[in-house]
Protein backbone atom coordinates (compact mmCIF):
# COMPACT_ATOMS: atom_id res chain seq x y z
CA UNK A 1 0.00 0.00 0.00
CA UNK A 2 1.39 3.32 -0.67
CA UNK A 3 1.59 6.15 1.75
CA UNK A 4 -0.89 8.76 1.74
CA UNK A 5 -0.06 12.89 1.20
CA UNK A 6 -1.60 13.27 3.98
CA UNK A 7 -0.42 10.85 6.22
CA UNK A 8 3.23 11.63 4.87
CA UNK A 9 2.46 15.78 5.88
CA UNK A 10 1.43 15.23 9.22
CA UNK A 11 4.39 13.67 10.07
CA UNK A 12 6.39 15.61 8.47
CA UNK A 13 4.49 18.57 10.74
CA UNK A 14 4.55 16.56 14.05
CA UNK A 15 8.87 16.24 13.45
CA UNK A 16 8.89 19.80 12.41
CA UNK A 17 10.29 21.18 16.30
CA UNK A 18 13.78 18.94 15.34
CA UNK A 19 14.73 20.73 12.48
CA UNK A 20 14.11 21.23 8.64
CA UNK A 21 11.92 17.97 7.50
CA UNK A 22 11.88 16.89 4.42
CA UNK A 23 10.39 13.72 2.36
CA UNK A 24 11.92 12.17 -0.58
CA UNK A 25 9.69 9.43 -2.03
CA UNK A 26 11.67 6.29 -2.57
CA UNK A 27 10.32 2.38 -2.41
CA UNK A 28 6.55 2.78 -2.34
CA UNK A 29 7.51 4.87 0.82
CA UNK A 30 9.15 8.29 1.68
CA UNK A 31 12.47 8.81 3.35
CA UNK A 32 12.75 11.32 5.88
CA UNK A 33 15.60 13.79 6.73
CA UNK A 34 15.80 16.57 9.23
CA UNK A 35 18.64 19.11 8.38
CA UNK A 36 19.84 16.63 5.57
CA UNK A 37 20.41 13.53 7.89
CA UNK A 38 18.36 10.75 7.10
CA UNK A 39 16.35 9.60 9.61
CA UNK A 40 13.29 7.97 9.14
CA UNK A 41 10.89 6.28 6.47
CA UNK A 42 7.56 5.95 5.98
CA UNK A 43 6.01 2.64 4.85
CA UNK A 44 2.38 1.69 4.71
CA UNK A 45 1.17 4.55 6.75
CA UNK A 46 3.61 3.70 9.78
CA UNK A 47 7.09 5.56 10.77
CA UNK A 48 10.18 4.06 11.16
CA UNK A 49 13.03 5.66 13.17
CA UNK A 50 16.56 5.19 12.56
CA UNK A 51 18.06 2.84 15.13
CA UNK A 52 21.41 1.36 15.99
CA UNK A 53 23.53 -0.15 18.93
CA UNK A 54 23.00 2.45 21.47
CA UNK A 55 19.25 3.50 20.95
CA UNK A 56 17.78 -0.04 19.61
CA UNK A 57 17.04 -1.24 23.52
CA UNK A 58 14.68 1.95 24.00
CA UNK A 59 12.75 0.48 20.99
CA UNK A 60 12.83 -2.99 22.28
CA UNK A 61 12.08 -2.34 25.72
CA UNK A 62 9.17 -1.30 24.39
CA UNK A 63 8.23 -3.81 21.94
CA UNK A 64 8.38 -1.66 18.57
CA UNK A 65 8.55 -3.73 15.67
CA UNK A 66 11.77 -3.67 13.39
CA UNK A 67 10.92 -2.64 9.66
CA UNK A 68 11.77 -5.98 7.29
CA UNK A 69 11.31 -6.40 4.15
CA UNK A 70 11.40 -9.94 1.57
CA UNK A 71 13.90 -9.51 -1.16
CA UNK A 72 14.94 -12.49 -3.16
CA UNK A 73 13.28 -15.16 -0.89
CA UNK A 74 14.76 -13.50 2.57
CA UNK A 75 14.15 -11.58 5.20
CA UNK A 76 15.65 -8.29 5.23
CA UNK A 77 15.63 -6.34 8.89
CA UNK A 78 17.02 -2.73 8.57
CA UNK A 79 18.17 -0.27 10.83
CA UNK A 80 14.68 1.32 11.79
CA UNK A 81 12.14 0.64 14.05
CA UNK A 82 8.34 1.60 14.55
CA UNK A 83 7.41 4.46 16.28
CA UNK A 84 5.33 4.48 19.49
CA UNK A 85 1.84 4.76 18.83
CA UNK A 86 1.33 7.60 21.92
CA UNK A 87 4.27 9.36 19.97
CA UNK A 88 1.80 10.06 17.07
CA UNK A 89 -0.12 12.23 19.63
CA UNK A 90 1.80 15.17 19.91
CA UNK A 91 5.49 16.82 19.01
CA UNK A 92 6.00 16.75 22.59
CA UNK A 93 6.14 12.93 22.81
CA UNK A 94 7.66 12.61 19.85
CA UNK A 95 10.52 14.70 20.52
CA UNK A 96 12.77 12.25 22.87
CA UNK A 97 11.93 9.42 19.99
CA UNK A 98 12.73 10.96 17.16
CA UNK A 99 15.63 13.03 18.93
CA UNK A 100 17.44 9.63 19.67
CA UNK A 101 16.49 8.34 15.86
CA UNK A 102 18.46 11.86 14.42
CA UNK A 103 21.20 10.73 17.15
CA UNK A 104 21.42 7.31 15.68
CA UNK A 105 22.05 9.15 12.05
CA UNK A 106 24.56 11.23 13.27
CA UNK A 107 26.58 8.48 14.38
CA UNK A 108 26.36 6.64 11.18
CA UNK A 109 27.46 9.63 9.49
CA UNK A 110 30.61 8.69 7.57
CA UNK A 111 33.88 11.05 8.65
Amino acid sequence: MPISADYLAFICELLAPLGRIRSKRMFGGAGLYCDEHFFAIVIDDQLYLKTDAENRAEFEREALEAFRYEARGKIVQLGYHRAPDEALDSPELMRPWARSALAAALRARKP
